[in-house]
């Protein structure tokens, strides 16, 4: 089977000024340290041991085959996997320091500032404007400014207010595949939360729509942390900054795209990057 090569992608990447916004993982700030996680799911085991880093400002891509853990461990950092009763887990992941399993954590601070967007595009049956007011309206927040304010600002920061400024009363429902997603990020956006969790975000969109998913979550490492779950290899090459790489509930690897796409330390991690399995 030929191999792919990435070197391309990394290199046009870096012309275009997508390179890491000054945040050699060896020294920037880390949002997230996981520091030996295993999860069960009853009496199957879905992770296995993972030690990481996630540095702040940053887009870390987790990638594998289908299965692997990555959309599980994608989950245990806001503690969404706590819905399912049969969940048990072991080790500690650390929030700015912080460890998010204790006992003084709240649980709506912790999904405020992680949040997430789904694989599909999920917007509420109602208005456009109702859909990104949804979180600060749960908050309490009732100023008709204040909402309308974080409405505008939360949509153009997904790349959607020009299309949508003039419809802000239609339905969420009406719109497009890839600005339907983009609602979901403005409305993940309008809580303030400092990390966003993206698990597979343009799956389901078309070539168009992924490149402007793309280009928004380039964009957005300015102010937040991301961290994206991806089946695509050419998009993980393009939009991340750090690369980790699950198989079976195990880190085989992670390090920086640049050389995990064009220099891997394993050579199983170099096998499913180059497409000879998964």
């Amino acid at each position: 089977m030929p191999t792919l090569n990435y070197s391309s992608i990394i290199s046009e990447r870096s012309r275009n000024g997508r390179g890491p916004l000054g945040n050699d993982p060896g020294v920037a700030s880390t949002k997230f340290k996981v520091e030996n996680l295993s999860l069960w799911y009853g009496a199957k085991q879905a992770l296995h041991e993972i030690c990481m880093e996630v540095p702040q400002h940053s887009v870390m891509a987790l990638i594998g085959p289908s299965g692997c853990g990555k959309s599980t461990f994608l989950r245990c950092l806001n503690r969404m996997n706590d819905f399912i009763d049969s969940v048990r887990h072991t080790g500690q992941i650390l929030l700015d320091g912080e460890d998010i399993h204790g006992r003084s954590v709240n649980m709506v601070e912790l999904r405020q500032r992680v949040g997430m967007v789904f694989q599909r595009s999920n917007p509420f049956p109602k208005s456009i404007y109702e859909n990104v007011v949804f979180g600060p309206r749960v908050a309490g927040l009732t100023s008709r400014t204040q909402l309308m304010e974080i409405c505008e600002r939360c949509l153009r920061s997904a790349a959607l207010w020009d299309e949508v400024k003039d419809r802000l009363g239609d339905s969420a429902l009406a719109l497009s595949g890839g600005q339907a997603q983009r609602l979901c990020i403005a409305r993940a956006l309008a809580t303030d939360p400092e990390v966003i969790l993206l698990d597979e975000p343009a799956s389901a969109l078309d070539p168009v729509s992924t490149s402007r998913i793309e280009d928004l979550i380039f964009e957005l490492k300015r102010d937040y942390t991301i961290v994206i779950v991806t089946h695509n290899m050419q998009q993980a090459a393009r939009v991340s900054d750090n690369t980790a790489f699950f198989f079976q509930g195990k880190l085989i690897e992670v390090g920086s795209t640049d050389q995990m796409y064009t220099r891997p330390q394993v050579k199983q991690t170099e096998d499913y990057i180059t497409g000879r399995f998964g």
